[in-house]
């Protein structure tokens, strides 16, 4: 079942399709001042965001697993991602999971320190948390501003 209703969306800002979706996802972690690395999502279908709530969601056809390869981990991306984002903080994230040793944890928040350190936090509904350099989820962008 959907965390998102009718109700929601009638109050967000909603883009589909894949290209934009990339775009806007990007866009948004950019505004939040986290890695714009974070969500590599792929055939993505909707994206959500009330600036008001700061509640956000992202929609993709398939769940998605992916490594990060500077620190080795794989991540797994369910059909729907949901979460509250506010300046360098993901809030009640749903629908992303990790691997630790050898079973999959549900990710719950992930914040950046203020002021900076260069190190990115992830933590588990339990209260266990990770800390990793914000280098290891950055890309570069292949889109070039004009």
């Amino acid at each position: 079942m959907s965390l998102v209703t009718e109700e929601i969306k009638s109050k967000s800002e909603v883009y589909h399709g894949d290209e934009l979706g990339q775009v806007k996802s990007k866009e948004l972690l950019a505004e939040i001042c986290l890695p714009n690395g974070l969500l590599p999502l792929k055939d993505i279908i909707e994206v959500g965001y009330n600036r008001e709530t700061g509640f956000v969601w992202l929609k993709q056809k398939n769940s998605v697993t992916h490594k990060f390869e500077k620190i080795g981990k794989p991540v797994i991306y369910a059909t729907e991602v949901t979460a509250y984002v506010e300046k360098g903080k993901i809030k009640k994230l749903s629908g992303v999971k990790t691997k630790e040793l050898m079973i999959w944890v549900t990710l719950c928040d992930i914040y950046v320190d203020d002021p900076p350190t260069g190190k990115i936090t992830f933590k588990t509904p339990s209260g266990l948390s990770r800390t990793f350099p914000v280098s290891a989820f950055e890309v570069e962008d292949t889109v070039k501003e004009v």
